[in-house]
């Protein structure tokens, strides 16, 4: 997510695990290049990793249906699931947005974070400020890890940005739900949601809406694998 792209103050809902709630799904939510590059959409100085030099592309289109979709999208998350490097983007911004009104941040800094990194010891995994411990490493057997995390009560963990890990987690059929802002730019470079190294999947629309400003909310989920016929 793009750390500052939205303060949207709307009635708080967010979703905890409470009472006798199923196992949480795991959703994927991103921003995204009409040519399905996620790389760095908030600034430039985000994550200028490979010879990155557009970051900031989101910056240009602020659109109000776009922040209300986040905030909805993220009134269903009990947890979330992040890379290091979204990680390290996120705590750097959202631990110092504290206005109670703020739905997106008050979910993102109450709610559990599970970090998968090789590189970060548990002591290094911190939150700052109200909520110092809400942060906790994952190691070892991310799959496993991830399938349990997976049978805990609760609605949605949810995972932004983390390229990497997002590999790992779709080539295991780990994701139940994508949510996919589509930006009507192309940039011909930069690191993208979908890879070569992917299993094929078909996809199954749950929701579609285009924005005034022409960014496409679509709601998929996995559908089983890639059928073939002649046409």
């Amino acid at each position: 997510m793009s750390p500052a792209a939205f303060t949207v103050h709307l009635p708080l809902r967010i979703c905890r695990p409470v009472g006798t709630l199923t196992r949480m799904r795991l959703t994927v939510q991103t921003f995204l290049t009409l040519d399905g590059v996620m790389q760095a959409p908030g600034g430039p100085d985000e994550d200028p990793s490979d010879g990155f030099s557009h970051g900031g592309w989101q910056a240009p289109f602020v659109d109000p249906a776009v922040g209300e979709f986040v905030v909805d999208l993220n009134s269903h998350a009990s947890a979330f699931l992040f890379g290091r490097r979204t990680f390290d983007i996120f705590r750097a911004h959202w631990p110092d947005q504290t206005d109670p009104g703020d739905a997106i941040a008050t979910a993102i800094n109450s709610l559990p974070k599970h970090v998968v990194s090789e590189s970060l010891g548990e002591a290094e995994v911190s939150w700052r400020n109200q909520h110092p411990n809400t942060a906790h490493l994952v190691t070892g057997d991310v799959v496993s890890v991830v399938r349990s995390l997976k049978d805990e009560p609760g609605d949605e963990l949810q995972v932004w940005g983390s390229g990497r890990l997002l590999r790992t987690l779709m080539n295991h059929g780990l994701v139940d739900r994508f949510r996919l802002m589509t930006f009507p730019v192309m940039l011909g470079t930069g690191r993208r949601l979908f890879n070569d190294d992917l299993e094929p999947a078909t996809m199954r629309v749950i929701d579609l809406t285009v924005t005034d400003l022409g960014v496409i909310l679509g709601t998929y989920e996995p559908a089983g694998p890639v059928r073939h016929g002649q046409m």
